[in-house]
């Protein structure tokens, strides 16, 4: 029996809880994914097996599905935090990694749609560290 991972956005008024593995992690480069995350890449979970229960806050949750393409993104309308959503007609499961509350167990299989990596995003292990906000 899988243990069941729970999550949140950040406003906490949506929560779910996930039951079953995942199947994959990617860390994906595609433009659209820099657009809607605001950042280098999005960290999504993908799962054909695990269910998804919302716990709280499923009215308070919008989808958007970029017209023409495979692109969607599942957000809490009070605080924008991305959300899971089912794609492939409830046969594919993604969880954005962030918005578990839980260690994600598994570590990413791959970088995808490296053709569009963000100019920005080369040898980031190499720049200082700070632990905390930096004065």
């Amino acid at each position: 029996m899988s243990v069941k991972k729970a999550g949140s956005c950040l406003c906490g008024e949506v929560s779910f809880e996930i039951a079953g593995e995942f199947d994959n992690f990617f860390l994906c480069h595609c433009q659209y994914c820099q657009k809607d995350t605001g950042s280098a890449h999005a960290a999504s979970l993908f799962s054909t097996s695990a269910k998804l229960n919302w716990l709280s806050g499923q009215d308070n949750i919008q989808t958007f599905n970029l017209p023409q393409t495979r692109h969607v993104k599942s957000f809490c309308l009070t605080c924008g935090s991305a959300m899971p959503n089912m794609q492939m007609d409830g046969q594919l499961l993604v969880v954005p990694a962030g918005s578990l509350d839980v260690e994600v167990s598994i570590q990413p299989n791959a970088h995808i749609f490296v053709s569009s990596r963000a100019n920005w995003d080369n040898d980031l292990e190499k720049i200082t560290k700070i632990e905390k906000f930096p004065s």
